[in-house]
């Protein structure tokens, strides 16, 4: 629970501070944005470039999906550790440490020279980056009085749903016009900056020295365990055809058992490692919930385009990045407009008008066909965009603007978990009902490719024809073809399963804004 020991937000406000800070505090504010969007960024940065990084670190198809998951893995781990950090180092010295080491650790990945460096580098990286979320979230409400938080929160509303959102689409520019280096050099130099403007103006509180003689290393390892397990299986679940998998089984095991320690050391320890006081509060816990359905999304949908446009449209990562920087343009050019009106709308209605679009402009990707590209995806992007700002800001609102200051700490680390948890489930949901329904519509189609038929009979004597003199069995290869064809439709069919049950996902959780108690402004 950290306590950010302002003249204006003393300890038992739960009003928050009623003045504006000094522009000393604003520009320790404005760097802390900047780390929390380079943290966020790098999640996805990578999405577009795997191929280049894959040849580039001789790695296989298999190891080259740790380079996001040891990010998240690690990420996800520290983000809830936030509040202890700023309650014994001070904000100032949490969120130095943390970027600090987030820049020399992409510095190292820049550098790696095999895969298994580049792992463990990016594990270092995510780790070390992961407190700046959360430490950003809490700093805002701590220096900001409540009738400003509509435009503080639209800039963090921004940047946490505008960065994973055009991470693929930087990546993408960056690799083609440099090289996949780039995607963690480029962290270099503003991680410098950041650092520094951070020491310098982010003097916001005062360390307690006391924690951590108290802090809880067993509470610690338990965490440590569970979410690193959690989100393990989460990852690597699907790919591994989940529980057919020794290791997976394993590591579900120890999920399990980490969990209910975990769960037992906090609500029986004096100074637990995470305080979950919070969720007492109804509006954090509805909130927080929220928020992990909107992360399905957020990074569901940024995981779901560049599959299928990667693998039934055969774009490049270039191409791909160009189709999706539509969402985070409607993002940007939205949040300033959302902020200001949650200063004079109830909170609750633009959270109910968000889930509607994000509900609608998923659905509305539910007829692709195999010739879908930017057009298709263009309306549907910009209305999720505009949905996702419009849950995000309101939602972090709703859930920490009616918590005391000494809580703010713990709690947007607990809020900031549950929006990556929700990536996480939202990714392996998203595998392995792909999967799922792939084989399916496999199963539904194959049977109408019965050579008795006519136009099947057709369709192989025309794509034999052009084969002829091109390989050694044009009959075979036409079937082949032909099969290859039918892939690509249940892949395709699979697709819009996806984004209209995606969209009923949201329409449905719709009510649960009608629980939530009104935000005065």
């Amino acid at each position: 629970m950290s306590e950010v020991a302002t003249p204006e937000a003393p300890a038992g406000n739960h009003a928050g501070p009623q003045d504006m800070p000094s522009w000393h505090h604003r520009f320790g504010f404005i760097a802390a944005v900047f780390g929390m969007f380079m943290a966020i960024l790098d999640i996805q940065i990578v999405a577009s470039s795997l191929n280049e990084i894959q040849a580039g670190v001789s790695a296989s198809s298999d190891e080259i999906s740790w380079i996001q998951t040891s990010y998240l893995v690690a990420e996800i781990i520290m983000i809830p550790l936030s509040g202890v950090l700023m309650r014994w180092l001070s904000t100032r010295v949490a969120f130095v440490i943390s970027c600090a080491g987030f820049t020399l650790a992409s510095l190292g990945c820049a550098l790696a020279s095999s895969i298994e460096q580049l792992i463990i580098l990016r594990a270092i990286q995510g780790f070390m980056g992961g407190a700046m979320i959360p430490i950003t979230q809490a700093v805002s409400f701590s220096l900001f009085p409540r009738r400003k938080m509509g435009a503080v929160q639209g800039v963090i509303g921004m940047v946490v749903t505008m960065a994973p959102s055009i991470g693929p689409t930087v990546g993408g520019y960056v690799t083609e016009l440099f090289s996949w280096h780039w995607l963690f050099l480029a962290n270099v130099i503003p991680g410098i900056c950041v650092t520094i403007a951070a020491w310098r103006f982010l003097d916001v509180d005062e360390g307690d020295p006391e924690v951590a003689k108290r802090l809880d290393f067993q509470g610690l390892i338990l965490i440590a365990l569970f979410l690193g397990s959690l989100e393990f299986v989460l990852e690597e679940g699907p790919g591994d055809d989940w529980f057919a998998s020794e290791l997976i089984i394993w590591m579900t095991l120890l999920c399990v058992v980490s969990c209910i320690g975990f769960f037992w050391r906090v609500l029986t320890a004096r100074y637990p490692i995470v305080d979950l006081h919070a969720f007492k509060n109804l509006n954090f816990s509805i909130g927080t919930g929220l928020v992990f359905i909107v992360g399905i999304a957020m990074y569901g949908l940024v995981y779901l385009m560049p599959l299928f446009l990667g693998n039934v449209r055969g774009y490049s990562s270039l191409q791909i990045g160009e189709v999706m920087f539509v969402t985070g343009v409607s993002m940007f050019f939205t949040a300033p407009l959302v902020g200001r009106l949650t200063n004079s709308v109830d909170l609750r209605l633009l959270l109910f008008m968000g889930l509607l679009l994000i509900g609608i402009g998923t659905a509305m990707n539910s007829n692709l066909t195999d010739e879908s590209g930017f057009w298709q995806f263009f309306w549907p992007q910009i209305v999720r965009g505009i949905g996702m700002i419009m849950c995000i800001i309101p939602a972090s609102r709703i859930a920490m603007g009616t918590l005391p200051p000494q809580e703010l700490g713990n709690a947007a680390g607990l809020f900031s978990v549950m929006r990556n948890l929700g990536g996480a489930v939202g990714l392996a949901m998203l595998d392995t009902v792909r999967d799922w329904r792939e084989d399916f519509h496999w199963n539904q189609l194959i049977g109408s490719l019965n050579q008795g038929r006519l136009v099947v009979q057709q369709q192989i004597e025309n794509y034999q024809s052009m084969l002829v003199g091109h390989v050694a069995d044009p009959y075979h290869s036409a079937v082949a073809q032909l099969g290859q064809r039918v892939g690509i439709q249940t892949q395709v069919l699979a697709y819009n399963d996806i984004f209209l049950w995606m969209g009923c996902i949201y329409l449905l959780s719709v009510p649960l804004v009608f629980l939530l108690k009104k935000i005065e402004h």
